[in-house]
């Protein structure tokens, strides 16, 4: 494959980076005069080091990069610095992965052979024999299913392999069992990467964190007493997503599966089993207290028990609480009822007895607050048992799905004989109301299922709809029919229900995680009611702050302010320690370290100081100022809150004033670019954290977040194991980094997943060399006089890509500033180069265009591509221009206010020609039938126009309408009333009032459109530009790009030869409006054909 345009933009970027590192280019520091010149401090969240950087991380920092360029571009002060997180259990958990192999397997590790032959040998019987047995299933048998994770789940993946598909040499594999060398390891990967992308990083203020680096240690210390000290963090027992194999709560980022999942609370039911049923299998039991548990969100509906479900298949247990009690439920329920307090040694199951659903199928139980005093445990084949506790009490006055397994069991002797269930358990038992829905009645479930037509309860998306119309209003709207809250609304007696039956000992609470959550040790995380540190996130005050702060920031998309304000609602208390990984010792506790997501939420204000302290050193071993035991609290408050030191102090005070002046001109932070799946989490802790340090300072408050979907490669999903997955180092090489950055731009802008196309950036190698190639070529022809003169009498083409030239500054700088990069992209780039390539045509070739607007195209589509391709946009600066300094400094360009008149014009005459071509192609085509002796072939010479020099009829009365609607901000009402205005014009009383409407829609919206580019101007009787005149300047133009020899243009109201002609041709010259005239098309051979565009 030839390489050598790639090379070449290779080697361009390798120049260009040197000369901003020679340069220092991107090392800002604040102001010492203490003057406030415009700046932009952008951030990005630190990325994990435990592998390296691929595209996806690219997508997200590209933001920021286009972002930090652009204002650097224009003259803003900028300050772009970037770090890398080690925190939280990943990495720690990754070495041990590594030392246990090495230990089991050897150095390096022989790892077990699987017979992949005989293992699909065995899958493929496996799936013979259910495909067997499942034509003979009966359809109301619950068949569980393998998940799509343990379904691919075939072999194990170890983290040697891992660390070889990431490109470690496997010589180099044996230390990462030293949880520290990842850190030296792979931040200074990241980093050569970071700056081969052409990232304009301060790399002075880079910095790892954890206590390998003590500055930064140091600071997240003064950080949590902080907040310790104004009351926002506590020690408290809460339930939290926990993993038992880590001994310590599963935060976001130590998940390999299940970010953003929390604990769910039900009230567990304790059904008392009848001695007498204690027999057969459950004869164990005798003589103990047994209660069947079941989970519910329902305490409300209690009530109304008539009876409880088992899965018959499903696999239960009997198991021991520490008061002695016996519950009855799946392993899985019973593993994290261990975590919750409930039984006699914390995490640690007393399991009695193992049985399948089949053996409670019968049981009789007592259940609390029901009416009935005795109902029996019945077979439900949809019971999922990853979900509750296996056991579902049933209420089927206000269960859809309980009133149709119910409804079965009862019309189907065959169903109760297949499971052995005797009638006294089914059929005296019916619906018992106890909630009230205005709706729906005492009775919501019978009715909604008659309404939907129900018949069984294998319909399973009908009773998905019917529970979704009754399960919210009968907490909303329901009124309680039984029990000692008898008339008062559910929404007011639903916790006092639970209440109640937790004091009588009728209910315990019960927590598991609401889908499952894999931590990134491989063990499956419960609910844990841990004794820890929390940050007291959702505190009223401290949320009133928070969401104030969100009020005043730019969040760029709609969906992302709903889910800022939608996580503020939710979120309340955070675990904010652990007790195993990496990162700073709590200060008063140093038992436990501070995870991950709590040391990263106001470090944007170290970026500020970091290199006064580091003094460049990532790991913080240079001392360039003061030791990192200097770093005391009443530093941080004097740097970051503006405290004073004691007059006895021995910080320097040169220092103390540097660090103050830093911190005051670059906060707050004016944008953090990320990833949207961190609004639940990181961003919005940040949000908290500023508003608690600096509670009393609204102005160092984050002022915008800017979030993104996730990447896809050419339309996929990235993924390491199929293959479809690109490293940043290996993109760059592939494309080079200004084509890569290039393919980034145009991968989308929404806060949807975007795409980046492998095409996309290839095609961008060989845009820029052609161009690069073209400017050269150009710029000698200038040189050479071969060139049209510069500041020779403008033509219509000229204004036209003059006018282009403007509106593509104006157009891009808008987009820019609203971080709209796909789009500064097009107007920038692409519809620039069609602009440049339609003057060519106008000016057939490049001796035709003017010398200066051709220079002029050059050094602006470089300046509005600075952000996207830096290397390329350098290299033309200095090398081919000989402009001096770095191009990243050159200025935005500056242009004349687009003129509306001129564009239109442009537009205008670039569509007629389309038309124009289309219809000779027409007027000289063959006859579709071929006669037998073929016609002489028919030839277009000329084609006449004629014009309209203004609208009238229902159009003029269509104008003045919206003339009259159009509002001073450049707006309109809605279509519909300008429709409605239309209506009671004197147009109505017209025969054909009923056709004119149907043209009217497009027209207005037409010139709604062109009015909000145009402004008023565009509501005119005639157009902003003058048409006839267009035409007979470009006439030799349109000709020659047509293959005609001569147009003629006249006037629509006029009489003359021409326009007898075209009449008696057939073409409709009266109809022809400003902008659409009649066209001519003058064939030999044959008789005139016309048409009217």
């Amino acid at each position: 494959m030839a390489t050598a345009r790639r090379d070449l933009l290779l080697d361009i970027q390798a120049k260009s980076q040197k000369k901003w590192a020679d340069e220092k280019i991107f090392e800002v520091s604040a102001p010492r005069d203490g003057s406030k010149p415009p700046k932009f401090f952008g951030n990005f969240p630190y990325p994990y080091m435990n592998g390296m950087l691929h595209l996806g991380h690219a997508f997200s920092l590209s933001k920021l990069e286009f972002a930090s360029a652009y204002h650097r571009l224009k003259g803003d002060e900028v300050l772009f610095p970037f770090a890398f997180h080690c925190t939280g259990m990943p990495i720690k958990a990754s070495a041990d992965k590594i030392k246990n192999e090495i230990a089991k397997y050897g150095n390096p590790p022989v790892f077990p052979v699987i017979d992949e032959a005989a293992e699909a040998e065995a899958a493929a019987q496996k799936a013979a024999e259910a495909a067997e047995a499942a034509k003979n299933a009966d359809p109301t048998k619950f068949a569980a299913k393998k998940s799509k994770a343990v379904a691919k789940a075939g072999t194990a993946t170890y983290q040697w392999d891992i660390m070889k598909s990431s490109g470690v040499p496997e010589s180099e594999i044996p230390p990462f069992a030293d949880p520290y060398h990842w850190l030296d390891y792979f931040p200074p990967l990241a980093k050569r990467d970071v700056a081969a992308m052409g990232c304009q990083v301060d790399w002075r203020r880079s910095f790892i964190t954890t206590d390998h680096n003590p500055f930064y240690d140091a600071f997240v210390r003064w950080q949590f007493n902080t907040l310790k000290k104004i009351g926002k963090i506590i020690k408290a027992k809460r339930m939290a997503v926990y993993s038992p194999l880590d001994g310590q709560p599963c935060a976001d980022h130590d998940r390999a599966t299940g970010e953003g999942v929390g604990p769910q609370e039900y009230v567990l039911v304790k059904m008392r089993v009848y001695d007498e049923c204690l027999v057969g299998e459950l004869s164990p039991l005798a003589g103990r207290d047994v209660f069947l548990a079941a989970a519910t969100l329902r305490p409300e509906t209690m009530y109304g028990q008539t009876n409880c479900w088992a899965l018959p298949d499903g696999d239960y247990g009997a198991f021991e609480m520490a008061n002695g009690d016996v519950m009855v439920m799946c392993d899985r329920a019973a593993r994290n009822l261990a975590f919750q307090e409930h039984t006699k040694e914390p995490g640690a199951v007393d399991k009695l007895l193992g049985f399948k659903g089949t053996a409670l199928i019968g049981c009789a139980v007592k259940s609390p607050l029901a009416v009935l005093e005795r109902i029996y445990c019945l077979p439900m084949m949809t019971i999922l048992m990853n979900k509750g506790t296996g056991v579902v009490t049933s209420v089927p006055s206000d269960s859809p799905m309980d009133f149709m397994a119910l409804s079965d069991l009862k019309a189907k002797p065959a169903l109760r004989e297949k499971f052995g269930v005797k009638d006294e358990w089914v059929m005296p038992f019916e619906v018992v109301p106890c909630v009230h829905i205005p709706e729906f009645g005492d009775a919501c479930a019978p009715i909604v299922c008659e309404q939907l037509k129900i018949k069984s309860q294998n319909e399973k998306v009908k009773l998905e709809e019917a529970k979704g119309k009754t399960y919210l209003k009968g907490f909303t709207d329901g009124i309680m029919l039984l029990g000692a809250h008898k008339g008062e609304p559910v929404k007011l007696v639903k916790q006092k229900i639970r209440d109640i039956m937790i004091a009588d000992g009728g209910a315990i609470v019960y927590s598991e995680p609401e889908k499952q959550v894999m931590s990134r040790s491989g063990d499956e995380c419960v609910v844990a009611l841990t004794d820890q540190w929390y940050l007291e996130y959702g505190e009223d005050a401290w949320r009133e702050r928070s969401e104030k702060c969100l009020e005043g920031m730019v969040t760029y998309h709609d969906e992302a302010r709903k889910a800022f304000q939608h996580t503020l609602g939710w979120l309340r208390q955070w675990a904010c320690s652990r007790a195993f990984g990496l990162g700073t010792r709590m200060p008063w506790d140093p038992q436990y370290l501070i995870e991950s997501l709590s040391d990263s939420t106001i470090y944007m204000a170290y970026y500020t100081v970091a290199h006064l302290l580091q003094g460049g050193d990532m790991y913080g071993k240079s001392r360039p100022s003061v030791d990192p035991e200097a770093m005391t609290d009443d530093v941080w408050d004097a740097v970051f809150l503006g405290t004073q030191l004691n007059a006895d102090s021995k910080f320097p005070e040169d220092l103390l004033d540097e660090m103050r002046a830093e911190f005051n001109f670059w906060y707050p932070f004016d944008l953090r670019v990320s990833g949207k799946d961190l609004i639940q989490n990181h961003l919005t802790f940040a949000i908290y954290n500023h508003t608690a340090i600096w509670e009393g300072d609204e102005s160092k408050w984050p002022r915008g977040f800017r979030t993104n979907g996730h990447l896809l490669l050419n339309g996929e999903k990235m993924s390491k194991s199929t293959g479809n997955f690109k490293t940043l180092k290996t993109a760059i090489e592939e494309y080079s980094a200004d084509a890569m950055r290039f393919a980034l731009a145009d991968a989308g802008d929404g806060i949807e997943d975007a795409n980046f196309v492998h095409d996309t950036a290839n095609a961008a190698i060989l845009r820029f060399t052609k161009e690069l190639e073209w400017i050269e070529s150009i710029r000698e022809a200038s040189a050479q006089g071969k060139l049209r003169a510069a500041h020779s009498p403008a033509t219509f083409a000229d204004k036209v890509f003059a006018n282009a030239i403007d509106t593509a500054i104006a157009l891009t700088k808008d987009h820019y500033e609203n971080m709209m990069f796909r789009e500064a992209l097009k107007s920038g780039y692409y519809d620039l180069q069609s602009a440049r390539d339609a003057y060519r045509v106008q000016c057939d070739g490049d001796a035709g265009m003017r010398a200066d607007l051709a220079a002029r195209f050059i050094e602006v589509s470089t300046l509005l591509v600075v952000p996207f391709t830096p290397h390329t946009c350098e290299h033309v600066w200095g090398a081919i221009l000989g402009r001096e300094g770095s191009v990243t400094k050159a200025g935005f360009p500056a242009g004349n206010p687009p003129d509306a008149s001129v564009a239109a014009a442009g537009k205008y005459l670039d569509d007629l020609v389309k038309t124009v071509r289309g219809g000779v192609a027409k007027a000289t085509a063959p006859p579709k039938k071929k006669p037998a002796v073929p016609p002489p072939p028919k030839v277009c010479d000329r084609v006449d126009f004629f014009v309209a020099e203004k609208f009238g009829g229902w159009q003029e009365v269509c104008l003045g309408i919206l003339a009259d609607a159009f509002g001073a901000d450049g707006t309109f009402p809605p279509v519909s009333d300008i429709l409605e205005k239309v209506k009671a014009s004197p147009l109505a009383a017209q025969a054909d009032f009923k056709n004119v409407m149907k043209m009217v829609m497009p027209f207005v919206k037409f010139k709604m459109n062109e009015a909000a580019v145009a402004g008023r101007d565009a509501l005119g009787v005639r157009l902003i530009f003058d048409e006839a005149g267009a035409l007979r300047e470009n006439s030799e133009y349109v000709a020659r790009v047509c293959g005609l020899k001569e147009i003629g243009v006249f006037a629509a109201d006029a009489d003359s030869p021409e326009k007898a002609a075209a009449v008696k041709g057939g073409v409709k010259v009266d109809q022809a409006t400003p902008g659409s005239p009649g066209v001519n098309f003058v064939v030999t051979e044959l008789s005139v054909e016309g048409v009217t565009i």
